[in-house]
């Protein structure tokens, strides 16, 4: 077992150079950030949509489009607005006069990097063929179905604040979203910097330094990497507290979840804890990594009461008393 980690060790820090080249040019556009950076880099070595939630103004956007020069791929930004369409989306098929027949046209989601700004402006028809391209990796324009290129990622952005005009994104599509990422103020010492540079002369860009062959490489390393069985049940433990926090001496929450995480959490609290660890050099996942990572998986899986919303209680904080009480292996 020792000689097997050994070689998945190595493995990770070979296929891991990479990491520390791409946020270094991310970080010449991007001041601090360090977290938004962290989780674009965990969903795109996961396989994993985003969900980027944050005030108007804190480079949300921008962190995206950074990330997509940075890869040699193509990025799609799509400004997701009350009257879009499906077809807006996905593209639609066209009439050919001369041949009498009907072709594709291939909308903006055929891309590799998708950048769903605002993706709660948009009605639930678009939602829906949204969601066939998060979940399946495919699209279905007409009679016919066509795959997505890999790597395929939408880092969809939305406003906590201005709700007017916005619908609620159904329960399905933010399950699907492998973390919802918070997005907070930087700091004093961070705005400088950013005052700085967004002012001076010369706005810096970003050069691709990264291929998705290395990407798709990354990934196949970061599924070898070793779980044991001790995280596999610390991670089980968790995910079930969600649903029946009296089992754990958890009573006083029972009254506060309406409903707790899908198994999808399951696997996706494995999946971006092996992302994490790949980020971090190491061919194997420790509760550290687990704890990292449970918030950002958690925090829109769990959907609260009424009472707690009266209590003003918040799917974080059921999420973090599960954390501090459940035994760390």
């Amino acid at each position: 077992m020792d000689q097997g980690i050994r070689a998945i060790n190595e493995k990770v820090r070979e296929e891991s150079l990479f990491v520390q080249e791409l946020t270094a040019e991310i970080g010449k556009v991007i001041v601090g950030q360090d977290y938004l950076i962290k989780r674009l880099l965990i969903g795109l070595l996961a396989d994993g949509h985003l969900l980027i939630e944050g005030v108007p103004g804190l480079a949300k956007t921008l962190s995206v489009k950074t990330l997509s020069q940075a890869i040699q791929t193509k990025f799609q930004r799509i400004q997701f607005t009350p009257d879009l369409l499906p077809a807006d989306l996905i593209g639609t098929m066209v009439y050919n006069p001369r041949s009498g027949e009907f072709t594709p046209k291939m909308g903006p989601i055929f891309a590799n990097l998708i950048l769903a700004d605002e993706i709660n402006r948009a009605p639930p028809k678009v939602q829906s063929a949204l969601l066939e391209a998060m979940q399946e990796r495919q699209v279905t324009i007409g009679d016919h179905t066509y795959p997505l290129d890999a790597p395929f990622l939408v880092l969809a952005t939305q406003n906590p604040i201005e709700q007017e005009g916005t619908y609620p994104l159904p329960e399905a599509q933010v399950d699907r979203f492998l973390m919802k990422v918070i997005v907070t103020y930087p700091s004093r010492k961070e705005e400088r910097a950013i005052m700085e540079r967004m002012t001076g002369d010369e706005i810096p860009t970003v050069q691709p330094v990264v291929t998705p062959e290395t990407i798709l490489r990354a990934r196949k390393v970061v599924s070898e990497i070793y779980v044991d069985e001790k995280i596999k049940e610390y991670v089980l433990d968790i995910v079930f507290a969600t649903r029946d926090p009296a089992d754990f001496g958890l009573g006083e929450l029972t009254h506060l979840i309406a409903y707790g995480a899908s198994p999808r959490a399951t696997i996706y609290l494995i999946t971006t804890a092996k992302a994490h660890a790949f980020l971090q050099g190491r061919g194997y996942v420790t509760p550290e990594d687990i704890k990292q990572v449970a918030m950002d998986v958690l925090r829109h899986r769990v959907i609260v009461t009424y009472e707690a919303e009266a209590e003003d209680i918040t799917s974080q904080d059921v999420v973090q008393s599960i954390l501090d009480t459940i035994e760390v292996p």
